[in-house]
């Protein structure tokens, strides 16, 4: 399964009542296909996946699935094992992928996330992504326990989140055969330039083509120029971390029309007017 170098990792649209609006999300995922995204993760960070009810979760996963023809990665996991592994399992039966975060919060040993990992992967028959977000986590995916994993043949790439680009030159060398996904837009392009594959990103709802631009004009050999273009998208980049993501894209995309209504599920709300000055003036410019 190729899963591209532009991954989207959706926000989940809601209606004034909180609940999930199915046929929006179905619309932002055909406008993100139309816009950059090679594929799309459903459930991620990005899509406020701790407030999501199983069962919506797969209801969403079938949606997305049958509004758009790219792969789509399902947000599967969490820090219970077993509970993992079994809404894996029925991930697995709808989409083309799985996203599986490091476990939160229990701050597992590297054996701990060996074992979580392992557990999770002999259960499905679906291509793995692992996701190391440790700001997030409280625990970071050692390349040794990374390099382990890269045994399982179901186990296809590594969205690393952690900041480190030695850490992610480390991946690249010791398990050449992962697809290694960056987790900071902003570290996209030092990302690639080392070896790296793509992006699972935030900013690519608004910017995704222009970001598949960069990383064309780099492969072409136009160093000087793709560095120009990741200047231009820097702002956006940090800007739609001024706060807690999703909370700014998710306001972005309401901003533009893309969703139809500002709706989060607690513990996440809107942004202060003083942010909202912030990203109004951002997208202006």
């Amino acid at each position: 399964m190729d899963f591209g170098r532009i991954i989207t990792a959706m926000v989940t649209p809601f209606n004034t009542d909180g609940q999930i609006d199915f046929d929006g999300a179905a619309s932002l995922a055909k406008y993100l296909v139309e816009n950059g995204s090679d594929s799309l993760v459903v459930s991620g960070t990005t899509g406020e996946s701790p407030t999501l009810k199983p069962e919506e979760k797969l209801e969403l996963f079938r949606a997305i699935k049958e509004a758009v023809s790219v792969p789509i990665i399902a947000g599967s996991s969490g820090n219970d094992t077993e509970e993992s592994v079994e809404f894996s399992k029925k991930a697995s039966g709808i989409a083309d992928g799985l996203l599986l975060v490091v476990p939160y919060y229990n701050k597992p040993s590297q054996e701990g996330l060996f074992q979580h990992y392992k557990a999770i992967v002999e259960a499905v028959d679906k291509p793995c992504i692992l996701y190391n977000v440790p700001s997030r986590t409280g625990r970071n995916l050692d390349v040794a326990t990374i390099t382990k994993l890269a045994e399982f043949e179901n186990v296809v790439a590594v969205k690393e989140a952690g900041g480190d680009l030695s850490q992610a030159a480390k991946i690249k060398s010791n398990a050449p055969r992962l697809r290694l996904y960056s987790g900071d837009d902003a570290l996209l392009l030092p990302m690639y330039a080392i070896g790296g594959d793509g992006v699972i990103s935030v900013s690519s709802h608004l910017v995704g083509n222009k970001m598949k631009k960069m990383l064309n004009v780099f492969e072409s050999g136009d160093v000087e120029r793709a560095a120009i273009i990741h200047r231009e998208l820097l702002p956006i980049f940090e800007g739609l971390f001024i706060v807690s993501n999703p909370i700014p894209v998710k306001y972005a995309l309401y901003k533009k029309g893309i969703v139809r209504e500002l709706v989060y599920r607690l513990p996440l709300t809107a942004p202060s007017e003083k942010e909202k000055e912030l990203l109004d003036k951002l997208m202006e410019e």
